[in-house]
Protein backbone atom coordinates (compact mmCIF):
# COMPACT_ATOMS: atom_id res chain seq x y z
CA UNK A 1 0.00 0.00 0.00
CA UNK A 2 1.00 3.35 -1.16
CA UNK A 3 0.41 6.61 0.71
CA UNK A 4 0.52 9.65 -0.60
CA UNK A 5 1.95 12.79 1.08
CA UNK A 6 2.50 16.35 0.22
CA UNK A 7 3.81 19.00 2.17
CA UNK A 8 5.55 22.19 1.56
CA UNK A 9 9.09 24.04 2.08
CA UNK A 10 9.02 27.27 1.84
CA UNK A 11 7.85 28.24 -1.47
CA UNK A 12 8.30 25.05 -2.76
CA UNK A 13 5.83 22.00 -2.73
CA UNK A 14 6.70 18.89 -2.91
CA UNK A 15 4.58 15.64 -3.34
CA UNK A 16 6.13 12.16 -1.90
CA UNK A 17 5.13 8.54 -2.02
CA UNK A 18 5.60 6.82 1.37
CA UNK A 19 5.37 3.14 1.65
CA UNK A 20 4.81 1.55 4.85
CA UNK A 21 7.38 -0.93 4.88
CA UNK A 22 10.91 1.82 5.19
CA UNK A 23 14.52 0.43 4.50
CA UNK A 24 15.27 -2.17 7.23
CA UNK A 25 18.15 -1.48 9.62
CA UNK A 26 18.17 2.35 9.32
CA UNK A 27 15.50 5.28 11.06
CA UNK A 28 15.75 6.86 7.43
CA UNK A 29 12.60 7.30 5.30
CA UNK A 30 13.68 7.76 1.73
CA UNK A 31 10.59 8.94 0.24
CA UNK A 32 9.66 11.25 2.85
CA UNK A 33 12.20 14.57 3.76
CA UNK A 34 12.86 17.90 3.39
CA UNK A 35 15.93 20.57 3.08
CA UNK A 36 16.88 21.26 7.29
CA UNK A 37 18.92 24.66 6.51
CA UNK A 38 20.38 25.29 9.86
CA UNK A 39 21.01 23.57 12.73
CA UNK A 40 22.49 24.38 16.30
CA UNK A 41 23.92 21.61 17.87
CA UNK A 42 27.24 20.07 20.61
CA UNK A 43 27.92 17.35 19.47
CA UNK A 44 28.17 16.71 16.04
CA UNK A 45 26.69 18.11 12.20
CA UNK A 46 26.86 17.32 8.49
CA UNK A 47 26.32 19.35 5.38
CA UNK A 48 25.75 17.78 1.73
CA UNK A 49 23.66 19.01 -1.26
CA UNK A 50 20.67 16.65 -0.31
CA UNK A 51 18.41 15.92 2.61
CA UNK A 52 19.21 12.18 2.71
CA UNK A 53 22.99 12.24 2.06
CA UNK A 54 23.30 14.40 5.11
CA UNK A 55 20.42 11.84 6.94
CA UNK A 56 23.05 9.13 6.25
CA UNK A 57 26.36 11.09 7.98
CA UNK A 58 24.49 11.66 10.43
CA UNK A 59 23.78 8.24 11.77
CA UNK A 60 26.66 7.50 11.08
CA UNK A 61 28.24 9.99 13.60
CA UNK A 62 25.36 8.79 16.24
CA UNK A 63 26.33 5.04 15.79
CA UNK A 64 30.30 5.62 16.43
CA UNK A 65 31.67 6.91 14.17
CA UNK A 66 34.26 9.86 13.29
CA UNK A 67 33.78 12.80 10.62
CA UNK A 68 35.96 10.75 8.25
CA UNK A 69 33.14 7.61 8.55
CA UNK A 70 30.51 9.92 8.32
CA UNK A 71 32.10 11.72 5.13
CA UNK A 72 32.53 8.26 3.07
CA UNK A 73 29.23 7.58 3.92
CA UNK A 74 27.68 10.63 3.17
CA UNK A 75 30.01 10.59 -0.61
CA UNK A 76 28.59 7.30 -1.47
CA UNK A 77 25.33 8.21 -0.71
CA UNK A 78 25.42 11.31 -2.78
CA UNK A 79 26.70 9.40 -5.73
CA UNK A 80 23.20 7.87 -5.34
CA UNK A 81 20.60 10.65 -4.51
CA UNK A 82 22.53 13.70 -6.23
CA UNK A 83 23.33 11.86 -9.78
CA UNK A 84 23.96 15.26 -11.51
CA UNK A 85 26.97 16.01 -9.28
CA UNK A 86 27.71 12.64 -6.27
CA UNK A 87 29.55 10.19 -7.87
CA UNK A 88 31.51 7.00 -8.06
CA UNK A 89 32.54 8.13 -11.70
CA UNK A 90 34.39 11.57 -11.09
CA UNK A 91 36.99 12.59 -8.43
CA UNK A 92 37.62 15.53 -5.82
CA UNK A 93 39.58 16.60 -3.24
CA UNK A 94 39.66 15.95 1.01
CA UNK A 95 40.56 18.39 3.69
CA UNK A 96 40.73 17.67 6.99
CA UNK A 97 41.57 18.22 10.15
CA UNK A 98 41.88 15.88 12.84
CA UNK A 99 41.34 15.77 16.42
CA UNK A 100 45.14 15.16 17.33
CA UNK A 101 46.22 18.21 15.44
CA UNK A 102 46.92 16.52 11.95
CA UNK A 103 46.59 18.85 9.01
CA UNK A 104 45.38 16.71 5.78
CA UNK A 105 44.77 16.26 1.86
CA UNK A 106 43.67 13.34 -0.52
CA UNK A 107 43.58 14.20 -3.68
CA UNK A 108 41.71 11.95 -5.74
CA UNK A 109 40.95 14.11 -8.80
CA UNK A 110 40.56 12.59 -12.43
CA UNK A 111 43.47 11.97 -14.63
CA UNK A 112 44.34 11.87 -18.39
CA UNK A 113 44.20 8.28 -19.83
CA UNK A 114 47.63 7.06 -21.00
CA UNK A 115 46.07 7.49 -24.83
CA UNK A 116 45.50 11.26 -24.11
CA UNK A 117 47.56 13.87 -26.29
CA UNK A 118 47.92 17.33 -26.36
CA UNK A 119 45.90 18.22 -29.74
CA UNK A 120 43.40 15.43 -29.06
CA UNK A 121 40.51 18.24 -28.91
CA UNK A 122 41.75 19.54 -32.49
CA UNK A 123 40.43 19.44 -35.72
CA UNK A 124 42.76 19.14 -39.18
CA UNK A 125 42.76 23.07 -39.11
CA UNK A 126 44.05 23.48 -35.66
CA UNK A 127 39.97 24.65 -34.11
CA UNK A 128 39.17 23.47 -30.71
CA UNK A 129 36.27 20.42 -30.80
CA UNK A 130 34.76 21.69 -27.08
CA UNK A 131 31.77 19.28 -28.14
CA UNK A 132 33.97 16.75 -27.76
CA UNK A 133 35.57 17.74 -24.34
CA UNK A 134 32.70 18.72 -22.72
CA UNK A 135 30.46 15.80 -23.92
CA UNK A 136 30.48 11.67 -24.15
CA UNK A 137 33.33 8.98 -23.77
CA UNK A 138 36.29 10.96 -24.80
CA UNK A 139 35.41 13.90 -22.58
CA UNK A 140 36.24 11.38 -19.68
CA UNK A 141 39.09 11.69 -17.22
CA UNK A 142 40.23 8.57 -15.13
CA UNK A 143 37.85 8.59 -12.07
CA UNK A 144 39.37 9.04 -8.89
CA UNK A 145 36.46 9.21 -6.41
CA UNK A 146 36.42 5.58 -5.04
CA UNK A 147 40.68 5.55 -4.82
CA UNK A 148 39.70 8.41 -2.76
CA UNK A 149 37.07 7.06 -0.56
CA UNK A 150 39.58 4.01 0.17
CA UNK A 151 42.77 6.30 1.37
CA UNK A 152 39.91 8.02 3.70
CA UNK A 153 39.10 5.15 5.38
CA UNK A 154 42.58 4.71 6.82
CA UNK A 155 41.10 8.00 8.90
CA UNK A 156 37.83 6.51 9.66
CA UNK A 157 36.79 4.11 12.59
CA UNK A 158 33.99 1.69 11.27
CA UNK A 159 33.73 -1.08 8.60
CA UNK A 160 33.88 0.15 4.79
CA UNK A 161 31.37 -2.41 4.97
CA UNK A 162 29.03 -0.62 7.32
CA UNK A 163 29.78 2.70 5.62
CA UNK A 164 28.23 1.60 2.31
CA UNK A 165 25.33 0.12 3.46
CA UNK A 166 23.06 2.97 3.30
CA UNK A 167 24.01 3.90 -0.40
CA UNK A 168 23.37 0.58 -1.67
CA UNK A 169 19.75 0.44 0.01
CA UNK A 170 18.69 3.93 -1.33
CA UNK A 171 19.64 2.60 -4.90
CA UNK A 172 18.73 -0.69 -4.84
CA UNK A 173 15.36 -0.06 -3.42
CA UNK A 174 15.20 3.42 -4.55
CA UNK A 175 13.93 6.94 -3.31
CA UNK A 176 11.54 9.72 -3.88
CA UNK A 177 13.36 12.37 -5.74
CA UNK A 178 12.92 15.99 -5.22
CA UNK A 179 11.12 18.59 -7.40
CA UNK A 180 15.09 19.94 -7.91
CA UNK A 181 15.93 16.59 -9.03
CA UNK A 182 12.96 15.89 -11.57
CA UNK A 183 13.36 18.84 -13.04
CA UNK A 184 17.35 18.28 -14.35
CA UNK A 185 16.72 15.03 -15.16
CA UNK A 186 14.08 16.05 -17.26
CA UNK A 187 16.35 18.51 -18.97
CA UNK A 188 18.73 16.35 -19.56
CA UNK A 189 16.42 13.77 -21.63
CA UNK A 190 18.16 15.10 -24.91
CA UNK A 191 21.74 14.44 -23.64
CA UNK A 192 21.48 11.11 -22.01
CA UNK A 193 19.52 9.68 -25.35
CA UNK A 194 22.57 11.23 -27.61
CA UNK A 195 25.93 10.23 -25.38
CA UNK A 196 24.59 6.51 -24.02
CA UNK A 197 24.32 3.33 -26.29
CA UNK A 198 22.35 1.79 -23.37
CA UNK A 199 19.94 4.14 -21.90
CA UNK A 200 20.15 4.61 -18.42
CA UNK A 201 17.71 4.30 -15.74
CA UNK A 202 17.54 8.31 -15.83
CA UNK A 203 15.73 8.08 -19.55
CA UNK A 204 11.84 7.69 -18.56
CA UNK A 205 9.54 8.20 -21.20
CA UNK A 206 7.28 10.48 -19.25
CA UNK A 207 8.09 13.10 -17.85
CA UNK A 208 9.76 12.47 -13.85
CA UNK A 209 8.15 14.32 -11.01
CA UNK A 210 8.85 15.07 -7.45
CA UNK A 211 8.49 12.13 -5.45
CA UNK A 212 8.75 9.27 -8.28
CA UNK A 213 11.19 6.76 -7.29
CA UNK A 214 14.16 6.26 -8.60
CA UNK A 215 15.45 3.09 -8.52
CA UNK A 216 19.12 2.05 -9.41
CA UNK A 217 19.44 -1.57 -9.86
CA UNK A 218 23.22 -1.53 -11.66
CA UNK A 219 24.55 0.78 -9.75
CA UNK A 220 23.40 -1.07 -6.46
CA UNK A 221 25.32 -3.88 -8.60
CA UNK A 222 28.64 -2.38 -8.05
CA UNK A 223 28.16 -0.86 -4.93
CA UNK A 224 28.12 -4.30 -4.15
CA UNK A 225 31.14 -5.16 -5.74
CA UNK A 226 33.23 -2.44 -3.94
CA UNK A 227 32.12 -3.86 -0.37
CA UNK A 228 32.88 -6.83 -1.33
CA UNK A 229 36.16 -6.16 -2.70
CA UNK A 230 37.49 -3.40 -2.12
CA UNK A 231 38.73 -0.42 -4.62
CA UNK A 232 39.67 -3.48 -7.27
CA UNK A 233 35.75 -3.94 -7.18
CA UNK A 234 35.64 -0.84 -9.19
CA UNK A 235 39.46 0.21 -10.60
CA UNK A 236 39.50 -4.03 -11.92
CA UNK A 237 37.45 -7.14 -12.31
CA UNK A 238 33.83 -6.73 -14.08
CA UNK A 239 33.38 -2.93 -13.20
CA UNK A 240 36.30 -2.10 -14.80
CA UNK A 241 35.07 -4.02 -18.19
CA UNK A 242 32.39 -2.67 -18.54
CA UNK A 243 33.93 0.40 -18.15
CA UNK A 244 36.03 -0.27 -21.12
CA UNK A 245 33.52 -1.85 -23.19
CA UNK A 246 31.48 1.27 -22.83
CA UNK A 247 34.47 3.00 -24.33
CA UNK A 248 34.62 0.74 -26.83
CA UNK A 249 30.75 1.76 -28.08
CA UNK A 250 30.97 5.33 -27.51
CA UNK A 251 35.25 5.63 -28.60
CA UNK A 252 36.48 6.31 -25.65
CA UNK A 253 40.02 5.99 -24.20
CA UNK A 254 40.24 4.95 -20.83
CA UNK A 255 41.56 1.18 -20.59
CA UNK A 256 41.89 -1.42 -17.97
CA UNK A 257 45.76 0.12 -17.62
CA UNK A 258 44.31 3.47 -17.05
CA UNK A 259 41.94 1.91 -14.30
CA UNK A 260 44.25 -0.42 -12.39
CA UNK A 261 47.16 2.02 -12.38
CA UNK A 262 45.01 4.89 -10.92
CA UNK A 263 45.89 5.83 -7.42
CA UNK A 264 44.95 8.55 -4.97
CA UNK A 265 47.43 10.69 -3.00
CA UNK A 266 47.61 11.88 0.22
CA UNK A 267 49.51 15.71 -0.26
CA UNK A 268 50.37 18.30 2.64
CA UNK A 269 47.60 20.69 3.25
CA UNK A 270 47.96 24.54 2.13
CA UNK A 271 48.30 26.60 5.41
CA UNK A 272 48.74 30.13 6.09
CA UNK A 273 47.57 32.55 8.75
CA UNK A 274 45.31 35.45 8.61
CA UNK A 275 45.68 38.72 10.62
CA UNK A 276 47.61 36.48 12.98
CA UNK A 277 45.13 34.15 15.25
CA UNK A 278 43.45 32.46 12.05
CA UNK A 279 44.58 29.48 10.27
CA UNK A 280 43.57 28.41 6.96
CA UNK A 281 43.99 25.26 5.55
CA UNK A 282 42.80 24.38 2.14
CA UNK A 283 43.80 21.89 -0.89
CA UNK A 284 47.11 22.22 -2.65
CA UNK A 285 47.71 21.99 -6.74
CA UNK A 286 46.03 20.53 -9.01
CA UNK A 287 43.06 22.44 -7.01
CA UNK A 288 43.69 26.01 -7.76
CA UNK A 289 42.16 27.09 -4.49
CA UNK A 290 45.51 26.08 -2.80
CA UNK A 291 47.43 29.09 -4.58
CA UNK A 292 44.40 31.78 -4.86
CA UNK A 293 42.93 31.45 -1.67
CA UNK A 294 45.77 32.34 -0.05
CA UNK A 295 46.51 34.85 -2.43
CA UNK A 296 43.43 36.96 -2.20
CA UNK A 297 43.75 36.77 1.87
CA UNK A 298 46.99 38.43 1.63
CA UNK A 299 45.73 40.60 -1.08
CA UNK A 300 43.10 42.43 1.63
CA UNK A 301 44.78 41.27 4.19
CA UNK A 302 46.03 44.81 5.10
CA UNK A 303 43.05 46.64 3.73
CA UNK A 304 40.22 48.18 6.43
CA UNK A 305 38.01 45.72 4.52
CA UNK A 306 35.77 46.17 8.19
CA UNK A 307 35.45 49.17 7.65
CA UNK A 308 34.19 49.28 4.16
CA UNK A 309 31.29 46.98 5.17
CA UNK A 310 29.46 44.06 3.65
CA UNK A 311 28.63 44.59 -0.35
CA UNK A 312 29.45 48.15 -0.33
CA UNK A 313 31.21 49.86 -3.46
CA UNK A 314 34.66 50.00 -1.84
CA UNK A 315 34.72 46.41 -0.89
CA UNK A 316 33.27 44.47 -3.85
CA UNK A 317 35.27 46.45 -6.09
CA UNK A 318 38.72 45.89 -3.73
CA UNK A 319 37.25 42.29 -3.69
CA UNK A 320 36.79 42.09 -7.47
CA UNK A 321 40.54 43.76 -8.26
CA UNK A 322 42.10 40.62 -5.96
CA UNK A 323 39.89 38.20 -7.80
CA UNK A 324 40.94 39.68 -11.09
CA UNK A 325 44.44 39.40 -10.17
CA UNK A 326 44.82 36.30 -8.81
CA UNK A 327 42.81 34.82 -11.67
CA UNK A 328 45.24 36.32 -14.33
CA UNK A 329 47.79 34.30 -12.50
CA UNK A 330 45.75 30.96 -12.60
CA UNK A 331 45.58 31.45 -16.46
CA UNK A 332 48.88 31.58 -16.60
CA UNK A 333 50.76 29.37 -14.13
CA UNK A 334 48.52 26.95 -12.37
CA UNK A 335 48.49 23.14 -13.51
CA UNK A 336 49.50 19.92 -12.39
CA UNK A 337 52.76 20.55 -10.20
CA UNK A 338 53.63 16.68 -10.66
CA UNK A 339 54.40 17.54 -14.63
CA UNK A 340 54.50 21.18 -14.43
CA UNK A 341 56.92 23.47 -12.07
CA UNK A 342 54.24 25.83 -10.46
CA UNK A 343 55.84 28.51 -8.23
CA UNK A 344 53.50 28.25 -6.29
CA UNK A 345 55.31 29.16 -3.06
CA UNK A 346 56.25 32.85 -5.10
CA UNK A 347 53.07 33.42 -5.96
CA UNK A 348 51.40 33.14 -2.45
CA UNK A 349 54.55 35.06 -0.99
CA UNK A 350 54.06 38.41 0.69
CA UNK A 351 56.33 40.40 -1.66
CA UNK A 352 54.29 38.81 -4.48
CA UNK A 353 51.05 40.16 -3.35
CA UNK A 354 52.10 43.02 -2.53
CA UNK A 355 53.84 43.97 -5.66
CA UNK A 356 50.06 42.39 -7.52
CA UNK A 357 48.32 45.11 -5.21
CA UNK A 358 50.06 48.05 -6.61
CA UNK A 359 47.74 47.65 -9.86
CA UNK A 360 44.96 48.09 -7.96
CA UNK A 361 43.51 51.37 -8.31
CA UNK A 362 40.44 52.18 -5.27
CA UNK A 363 38.79 54.90 -7.83
CA UNK A 364 38.50 52.94 -10.70
CA UNK A 365 38.11 49.23 -12.85
CA UNK A 366 40.85 47.53 -13.50
CA UNK A 367 41.19 46.44 -17.12
CA UNK A 368 42.14 42.45 -18.15
CA UNK A 369 43.76 43.53 -21.11
CA UNK A 370 46.41 45.56 -19.24
CA UNK A 371 46.19 43.46 -15.80
CA UNK A 372 48.14 40.42 -16.83
CA UNK A 373 49.73 37.47 -15.26
CA UNK A 374 52.53 38.94 -12.64
CA UNK A 375 56.36 38.38 -13.42
CA UNK A 376 57.78 34.98 -11.66
CA UNK A 377 61.53 34.94 -10.98
CA UNK A 378 62.75 30.97 -11.14
CA UNK A 379 62.03 29.04 -8.33
CA UNK A 380 62.85 25.92 -7.23
CA UNK A 381 30.07 23.90 -11.22
CA UNK A 382 28.68 20.37 -11.85
CA UNK A 383 30.25 19.91 -8.33
CA UNK A 384 28.90 19.24 -4.87
CA UNK A 385 30.54 19.84 -1.50
CA UNK A 386 30.23 18.11 2.41
CA UNK A 387 31.29 19.40 5.51
CA UNK A 388 31.22 17.56 8.55
CA UNK A 389 32.41 17.84 12.31
CA UNK A 390 32.18 15.55 14.87
CA UNK A 391 32.20 15.47 19.20
CA UNK A 392 36.00 14.81 19.28
CA UNK A 393 37.09 17.91 17.13
CA UNK A 394 37.96 16.25 14.00
CA UNK A 395 36.70 18.52 11.09
CA UNK A 396 36.35 17.42 7.48
CA UNK A 397 35.58 19.66 4.08
CA UNK A 398 35.47 17.67 0.48
CA UNK A 399 34.62 18.66 -2.87
CA UNK A 400 33.79 16.37 -5.30
CA UNK A 401 32.46 16.40 -9.12
CA UNK A 402 31.84 15.56 -12.51
CA UNK A 403 32.52 18.58 -13.77
CA UNK A 404 29.44 19.54 -15.81
CA UNK A 405 26.29 18.78 -14.50
CA UNK A 406 25.75 14.85 -14.84
CA UNK A 407 29.01 15.25 -16.34
CA UNK A 408 29.66 13.39 -19.39
CA UNK A 409 25.92 12.41 -19.41
CA UNK A 410 27.33 9.22 -20.23
CA UNK A 411 26.60 6.32 -18.11
CA UNK A 412 28.27 2.85 -17.91
CA UNK A 413 26.26 0.22 -19.42
CA UNK A 414 25.21 -2.34 -17.00
CA UNK A 415 27.05 -0.82 -13.89
CA UNK A 416 24.73 2.43 -13.77
CA UNK A 417 26.45 4.90 -12.70
CA UNK A 418 27.68 8.22 -14.96
CA UNK A 419 30.95 9.01 -16.14
CA UNK A 420 33.16 12.54 -15.58
CA UNK A 421 33.93 15.10 -18.15
CA UNK A 422 36.90 16.34 -16.63
CA UNK A 423 38.84 16.23 -19.53
CA UNK A 424 37.67 19.84 -20.05
CA UNK A 425 39.16 21.27 -17.52
CA UNK A 426 42.51 20.89 -18.72
CA UNK A 427 43.75 23.91 -21.68
CA UNK A 428 42.54 22.01 -24.45
CA UNK A 429 44.21 24.92 -26.61
CA UNK A 430 45.97 28.23 -25.33
CA UNK A 431 43.58 31.11 -25.21
CA UNK A 432 40.59 28.82 -25.75
CA UNK A 433 38.26 29.22 -22.35
CA UNK A 434 36.59 25.74 -20.79
CA UNK A 435 32.55 25.56 -20.47
CA UNK A 436 33.38 27.43 -17.36
CA UNK A 437 35.11 30.62 -19.36
CA UNK A 438 38.37 29.75 -17.51
CA UNK A 439 41.44 29.71 -20.16
CA UNK A 440 44.57 28.45 -19.16
CA UNK A 441 47.83 27.79 -21.33
CA UNK A 442 51.18 25.55 -20.81
CA UNK A 443 50.84 24.76 -17.38
CA UNK A 444 47.53 23.08 -17.62
CA UNK A 445 48.17 21.29 -21.28
CA UNK A 446 46.85 18.06 -21.63
CA UNK A 447 49.37 14.78 -20.75
CA UNK A 448 49.17 11.34 -20.11
CA UNK A 449 48.22 10.41 -16.67
CA UNK A 450 48.71 14.51 -15.32
CA UNK A 451 45.45 15.68 -13.67
CA UNK A 452 43.77 18.90 -14.70
CA UNK A 453 43.60 21.80 -12.53
CA UNK A 454 40.30 22.22 -10.61
CA UNK A 455 38.64 25.60 -9.14
CA UNK A 456 37.40 23.03 -5.71
CA UNK A 457 38.52 24.50 -2.61
CA UNK A 458 37.48 22.66 0.60
CA UNK A 459 38.81 24.66 3.41
CA UNK A 460 38.71 24.23 7.14
CA UNK A 461 39.68 27.17 9.58
CA UNK A 462 41.54 26.99 12.66
CA UNK A 463 40.69 30.06 15.48
CA UNK A 464 43.20 30.37 18.08
CA UNK A 465 44.27 26.87 16.90
CA UNK A 466 40.93 24.62 17.27
CA UNK A 467 38.47 24.57 14.67
CA UNK A 468 36.48 27.08 13.68
CA UNK A 469 35.22 27.47 10.36
CA UNK A 470 34.42 23.93 7.82
CA UNK A 471 33.75 25.63 4.37
CA UNK A 472 33.14 24.73 1.04
CA UNK A 473 31.42 25.17 -2.29
CA UNK A 474 30.55 23.93 -5.80
CA UNK A 475 30.11 26.07 -8.72
CA UNK A 476 33.33 25.65 -11.51
CA UNK A 477 35.52 28.70 -11.28
CA UNK A 478 33.19 30.71 -8.68
CA UNK A 479 33.87 28.33 -5.94
CA UNK A 480 37.30 30.23 -4.93
CA UNK A 481 36.12 33.24 -5.00
CA UNK A 482 32.79 32.10 -3.07
CA UNK A 483 34.78 30.56 -0.54
CA UNK A 484 37.16 33.60 0.04
CA UNK A 485 33.89 36.00 -0.05
CA UNK A 486 32.41 33.71 2.77
CA UNK A 487 35.84 34.02 4.78
CA UNK A 488 35.61 37.54 4.68
CA UNK A 489 31.88 37.68 5.71
CA UNK A 490 32.68 36.18 8.57
CA UNK A 491 36.16 37.15 9.25
CA UNK A 492 36.06 40.65 8.49
CA UNK A 493 32.42 41.42 8.77
CA UNK A 494 31.10 39.55 11.30
CA UNK A 495 28.27 38.04 10.01
CA UNK A 496 26.10 34.78 10.75
CA UNK A 497 27.18 31.57 8.94
CA UNK A 498 23.44 31.59 7.74
CA UNK A 499 23.98 35.10 6.21
CA UNK A 500 27.77 34.39 4.83
CA UNK A 501 26.16 31.59 3.12
CA UNK A 502 23.06 33.02 1.89
CA UNK A 503 23.16 36.98 0.79
CA UNK A 504 23.92 37.40 -2.33
CA UNK A 505 27.51 36.69 -4.43
CA UNK A 506 29.66 38.12 -7.05
CA UNK A 507 32.37 36.73 -9.05
CA UNK A 508 35.62 38.41 -11.01
CA UNK A 509 37.59 35.68 -12.78
CA UNK A 510 40.11 37.98 -15.00
CA UNK A 511 38.43 36.67 -18.42
CA UNK A 512 35.52 37.84 -19.54
CA UNK A 513 36.22 40.91 -18.11
CA UNK A 514 33.26 41.33 -15.62
CA UNK A 515 31.59 41.36 -12.40
CA UNK A 516 29.03 38.46 -12.16
CA UNK A 517 26.14 39.32 -9.94
CA UNK A 518 23.52 37.06 -8.41
CA UNK A 519 19.87 38.68 -9.33
CA UNK A 520 19.17 39.85 -5.85
CA UNK A 521 22.56 41.72 -5.73
CA UNK A 522 22.37 45.44 -4.64
CA UNK A 523 20.65 47.41 -7.13
CA UNK A 524 22.97 50.88 -5.99
CA UNK A 525 26.27 49.03 -5.56
CA UNK A 526 25.77 47.67 -9.20
CA UNK A 527 24.77 51.51 -10.20
CA UNK A 528 27.83 52.84 -8.83
CA UNK A 529 30.16 50.44 -10.18
CA UNK A 530 28.86 51.02 -13.72
CA UNK A 531 30.45 54.29 -12.77
CA UNK A 532 33.34 53.42 -11.96
CA UNK A 533 33.82 51.52 -15.54
CA UNK A 534 32.74 48.08 -14.47
CA UNK A 535 30.67 45.64 -16.52
CA UNK A 536 28.42 43.69 -14.69
CA UNK A 537 26.49 40.41 -15.76
CA UNK A 538 23.49 38.97 -13.67
CA UNK A 539 23.67 35.28 -13.66
CA UNK A 540 22.15 32.58 -12.10
CA UNK A 541 23.30 31.33 -8.27
CA UNK A 542 26.68 31.31 -7.60
CA UNK A 543 27.66 28.13 -5.93
CA UNK A 544 26.05 26.43 -3.07
CA UNK A 545 28.52 27.10 0.18
CA UNK A 546 27.60 24.61 3.04
CA UNK A 547 29.56 26.40 6.32
CA UNK A 548 29.50 24.76 9.69
CA UNK A 549 30.84 27.21 12.84
CA UNK A 550 32.29 26.00 15.68
CA UNK A 551 32.06 28.40 19.25
CA UNK A 552 34.88 28.01 21.60
CA UNK A 553 31.81 27.05 24.11
CA UNK A 554 31.38 24.05 21.46
CA UNK A 555 28.32 25.19 19.99
CA UNK A 556 27.98 24.18 16.23
CA UNK A 557 26.18 26.04 13.73
CA UNK A 558 25.74 24.19 10.50
CA UNK A 559 23.95 25.76 7.45
CA UNK A 560 23.06 24.09 4.11
CA UNK A 561 22.63 26.97 1.49
CA UNK A 562 19.34 27.93 -0.02
CA UNK A 563 20.34 28.07 -3.41
CA UNK A 564 19.14 24.34 -3.70
CA UNK A 565 18.25 21.20 -1.57
CA UNK A 566 21.38 21.59 0.55
CA UNK A 567 20.59 20.23 3.90
CA UNK A 568 22.40 20.72 7.89
CA UNK A 569 22.15 18.08 9.92
CA UNK A 570 23.15 17.68 13.62
CA UNK A 571 22.75 16.60 17.42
Amino acid sequence: MIQKMIFKTGSVIIAFCLPFCLHAQSDLNPYLYFPQKKIECNRGAVVSAHPLASKVGLEILKKGGNAVDAAIATQLALAVVYPGAGNIGGGGFMVAHLSNGKNLSIDFREKAPDKASRNMYLDANGDAQTNLSQNGHLSAGVPGTIAGLFAELKYAKLSFRRLIQPAIDLAEKGFAISRAEARNLNEAQTVFKKYNTVMPVFVKETPWKAGDTLIQKDLAKTLKLIRDKGAKGFYEGETANLIVYEMKRGNGILTLDDLKNYDAKERDAVTFTYKGNYTIITMPLPASGGVLLPQMMRMVEDQPLKTYGFESVRSVQLMAEVERLAYADRAKYLGDKDFYKVPAKMLMSYPYVNERMKLYDPNKAGNSKDIQAGNIAPESEETTHLNVYDKDGNAVSITTTLNGEYGSSTVVAGAGFLLNNEMDDFSIKPGVPNMYGAVGGEANAIAPGKRMLSSMTPTIVLKDGKPFLVVGTPGGTTITTSVFQTLIDIIEFNMSPEDAVNKPKFHHQWLPDMIFVEKDFPMDVREQLIQMGYTLKQREAIGRTEVIQISPDGKIIAVGDKRGDDTAEGY
